[in-house]
Formats: structure tokens, C-alpha cells, sequence
């Protein structure tokens, strides 16, 4: 969520800023600022109430020491009714910050001037288009028939054991995948990021701290006798490592990678579009994540960015690079690169990873600051980046690198695989 005493400083161009993603800010803004006005007041008062019962209190002590019991006694009674006030300047105090935190979840995250204004997909900018486009045989075919074909993923048992969207993958298939998994997470240690592996299941404060809560829950899984919820993506654990932490700056940056399975409800996703692993309920990825000096998160970024693109050089798969515009951005995220690859037998670009910066946006609701020597705490700024998620980019390679008879595996994954086709 947005920082207030930003809004404060910088109402007008927060406005500006925000009306890209076409959002008249204005009066959630002014709603914003008339409670941070009340908030104070309140807390202004609630600190006055409380030296004057704390000095009273001390007084009661010298009137009986003085044998003023009358006095002491008067005084005490006076005391105990100002314990009434300050309870309920607490009660009132505590709706207030309620209040104000509700609004602010309610305003999305100020998109970086980079940014293109837009209504949707089709106003991303392309940044980069790399890699050659396949020339396939005569009688290749999507990968959901190469997957039926070659016995690499079994969807209807899936359907047995759970319902759509949830694959059994089998064989080389199921080999195939572990390969993946181990190249992006060696891939990424190489690069200098620290791997943990975190829980997948998460508490609300969780869902709040990294902004899936309060909008997202419809897309998660909710486990409600435990209220835990089943995470959509690595980056909502790993984040919340640092959830009310002042990290020493030296100690920053912060990059870490984690493989999990994500869940994802995917409601309302319909068409041609979800056939085969296009879209799934349960799908692997690995995830990398960063906590950094606000004065370092754009080159973080365009690092995270190169490597992820890496990958995809080394994977042999053609790829571009869009940058989102206000209509197709997340709301928490001020700036997103999407990577998508070409699938050659389904003629279609297949989104393989976003990589975004988020700015203070997550750190302010997670209350994650580093510190610089004796200096007041900041918030830190976070960003994180699919490096890669699973399903498309096998679904991809199985189709741009099949041959007559066979699928080949590409050489940078011989080595994890064990095999060079798939036969």
C-alpha cells in the first residue's frame, strides 16, 4: 500500500500518476488525508490523556505520603473516570488506523513513468524479440497430443485424482520437469541467489503483507478450518521471510530463489488458451525474489530481467520481452517486464514469467526496513520474477523442438535429463 506521508508531500502528482491505470485517485486520496488528519488527533489526544493519568497517578502517591488521603481520594476517582476516556480514545484510535489501512488497500500502487498508458494486453510495449522461430515438420502437432502421444502427462487420471487442471506427469515427462526445476535453480544460485524453501500454505497476514489480500482471494485456495491459504506463487512466503524486520543495509541486497508448486484457482479462464498445460491449477515454478536499497531497485530490476532472459537464450526458445501498460498491470506492482515464448504449433505467445518492482508497496504493509547505521529505519524496496514457471516452457519446447519421431531435449538440459530425445 501507498505510504501516506508520501501522499502527504506528493498528492498532486500521485494523482497525476495514478489516473494512467484510469483511476480517478482523487477522492480516495482526500478520503486518505482526511483520516491520517483524525488518526492524529486522536493519537494527540490519546498522548495527552495518558501523561496527565500518569501524572495524576504520581501525585495520589505524594497527597498520601502528605496524608492528604481526601485529596488522594478525590484525585483517584478522577483518575479511574479518565481510564474510561483513555480506553475508549484507544477503541477509537485502533478503528481509525483500521479505517485508513482498509482505504489505502484500496489504492494501487503508483506506476513508474516508464510505463505505458493503456487499456489492456493489447497497449504493452515490446521491448526485445529474440531467437528464431522453428520451421516444423510436416505433421507436428500442439503438445497436448506429444504429451498423449509419448506418455509424458497423464490429464485424465489427474481428473481422477483431483479435477482439471491438475496433470500426472509420467516418464521422461516427469524427468523432463525435475531437469527444468534443477537448471533454474542452479541457474539462479550461479547468479547469487540464496535458495530456501518455504511453506506452501499461508496465513492471512501473509496474503496481506505481499497484497493478495484483500482483492485475491477469490484466485486462492482457502483451507478454512485452518484459514490458511495455498500459495499462488513462491513470492508470497519468501517476501514475507522479512514481514516486521529492520534488516542492517550491509545485509542488503537480499536475493533469494525457492521452487514450489503454485496453486491457482484460474476462475473465469476460458478458450483455446487453457488447452494442454496452458493453464493450469497446480504448476511448478521457481521463483526469484529481491529486498534492496530503494536507490538500487531499478538496476535490480534490469538485472532480474537479464536473467531470466538468459535462460530462455540457453533453452534455444524464441522470446520477447513486454513491458505492461497501466491496463494490464498488477496493482500492487509500479513496473512488470512479461516474458512470453513462441509456440510454434499452436502459433501463439505463451507468457513464461513476469518480473516486477514493487517499490514501497509490499514493504509498507509488510513493515520490512533496513537501517543504515544509527539512522531512523526505511522502508526497503521489493521485487520479484518468475526464472521460470514450468508449464509453458515445457509445453514449448515440446513443440518447437519436436521431429519426426522424436522430441528432441535441448542440449543445456542434456546433462540433468540423462537423454537427448524423447522417442
Amino acid at each position: 500500500m501507498l505510504v501516506v506521508k508520501d501522499i502527504l508531500e506528493n498528492k498532486d502528482a500521485i494523482v497525476k500518476a495514478l489516473s494512467k491505470r484510469t483511476l480517478d485517485a482523487k477522492e480516495l486520496v482526500d478520503q486518505v488525508l482526511v483520516l491520517d488528519t483524525k488518526r492524529k488527533k486522536t493519537i494527540f489526544s490519546l498522548e495527552e490523556l495518558q501523561a496527565q493519568s500518569n501524572q495524576a497517578a504520581k501525585q495520589i502517591g505524594v497527597l498520601f505520603k502528605e496524608g492528604k488521603a481526601k485529596e488522594a481520594t478525590v484525585l483517584k476517582q478522577e483518575v479511574q473516570q479518565g481510564k474510561a476516556q483513555l480506553q475508549a480514545l484507544k477503541e477509537k484510535s485502533i478503528a481509525v488506523e483500521s479505517e485508513l489501512k482498509e482505504l489505502l488497500y484500496r489504492i494501487p500502487n503508483v506506476p513508474h513513468e516508464s510505463v505505458p498508458q493503456g487499456d489492456s494486453e493489447q497497449d504493452n510495449e515490446e521491448v526485445k524479440s529474440a531467437g528464431e522461430i522453428p520451421v516444423l515438420h510436416n505433421g507436428a502437432v500442439p503438445h497436448w497430443d506429444l504429451l498423449k502421444k509419448y506418455d509424458l502427462v497423464d490429464f485424465e487420471v489427474g481428473v481422477k485424482i483431483t479435477g482439471a487442471g491438475f496433470p500426472v506427469y509420467k516418464g521422461k515427462g516427469a524427468r523432463l520437469q525435475r531437469a527444468l526445476i534443477n537448471f533454474f535453480l542452479d541457474q539462479a544460485i550461479e547468479a547469487g541467489y540464496h535458495e530456501v524453501i518455504p511453506p506452501l500454505l499461508i496465513n492471512e497476514a501473509s496474503g496481506f503483507g505481499t497484497g493478495q489480500l484483500p482483492d485475491k482471494e477469490g484466485q486462492m485456495y482457502h483451507a478454512p478450518l485452518d484459514d490458511l491459504y495455498l500459495i499462488p506463487t513462491a513470492e508470497v512466503p519468501v517476501t514475507n521471510l522479512y514481514r516486521d524486520e529492520i534488516i542492517p543495509i550491509e545485509d542488503l541486497p537480499i536475493k533469494n530463489v525457492a521452487y514450489t508448486p503454485c496453486f491457482r484457482r484460474e476462475a473465469g479462464s476460458y478458450g483455446k488458451d487453457v488447452r494442454g498445460l496452458n493453464r493450469l491449477h497446480q504448476f511448478d515454478k521457481v521463483e526469484i525474489v529481491q529486498v534492496v536499497n530503494p536507490k538500487e531497485s531499478h538496476q535490480a530490476l534490469e538485472s532480474m530481467k537479464s536473467h531470466v532472459e538468459s535462460l530462455l537464450v540457453k533453452l534455444g526458445l524464441p522470446y520477447r520481452i513486454l513491458r505492461l501498460c497501466t491496463g494490464d498491470l498488477n496493482a500492487a506492482s509500479a513496473m512488470t517486464y512479461d516474458f512470453e515464448v513462441f509456440s510454434t504449433a499452436q502459433q501463439m505467445w505463451l507468457e513464461v514469467s513476469s518480473v516486477s518492482i514493487f517499490n514501497t508497496y509490499q514493504s509498507n504493509r509488510l513493515k520490512l526496513r533496513f537501517r543504515e547505521g544509527k539512522e531512523k529505519p526505511q522502508l526497503a524496496h521489493t521485487l520479484n520474477g518468475s526464472a521460470l514457471a514450468l508449464p509453458r516452457i515445457l509445453a514449448a519446447i515440446l513443440e518447437n523442438y519436436q521431429i519426426d519421431q522424436a522430441i528432441l531435449v535441448p542440449e543445456i538440459l542434456r546433462s540433468y535429463t540423462g537423454f537427448d530425445a524423447i522417442t
